[in-house]
């Protein structure tokens, strides 16, 4: 392999961990990491949930986390003029950029305890790992002190009881 090629590679590599999403890489870690995790835990750290369905002895427990986020775009005139020596009228425009991004995170449960987790976006916004991140982070803290954690840490850690 040439330098040029070598060198390009490199810069490529760099690109893509400059550009690493931690509530990402977090929510992801999560979907492991929470299997296991008892119902009463779950409803004390992630809230009751925005729905929630029974069927062949598992529990569904579906949250969403949404965020709508404005983008300023570009800045016109509107208006018009009303002739020679009158002058004109207008008023500044202002593009705005829209964007929603949702999560839905559905638990499964069985048997009193976390079975499994999927992700998944809500109708009429983009879904996001790292807007998953805001139903799971609190969740996370209650792993155990042993458990590895990927980039952005969650809240403090509760207290270990006394023996």
């Amino acid at each position: 392999m040439s330098l040029g090629r070598t060198l390009r590679a490199l810069a490529g590599v760099a690109l893509l961990v400059a550009c690493a999403n931690p509530a990402a890489d977090q929510a992801l870690y999560a979907q492991s990491a929470l299997v296991g995790m008892p119902k009463a835990t779950l409803l004390s750290c992630a809230g009751v949930p925005d729905r929630q369905a029974t069927a062949d002895n598992q529990e569904f427990f579906t949250y969403r986390s949404g965020r709508i986020t404005s983008y300023p775009g570009s800045v016109g005139m509107w208006g018009g003029h009303w002739g020679p020596g009158w002058g004109g009228w207008g008023y500044p425009v202002y593009d705005v950029d829209i964007r929603s991004t949702t999560c839905e995170a559905t638990f499964t449960l069985r048997g009193g305890a976390v079975e499994r987790l999927v992700y998944g976006g809500a109708p009429g916004g983009a879904s996001t790992l790292g807007q998953c991140y805001h139903v799971v982070g609190n969740c996370l803290a209650q792993v155990p002190h042993g458990a590895p954690q990927v980039g952005l840490q969650p809240g403090p850690r509760p207290a270990a009881p006394a023996p």
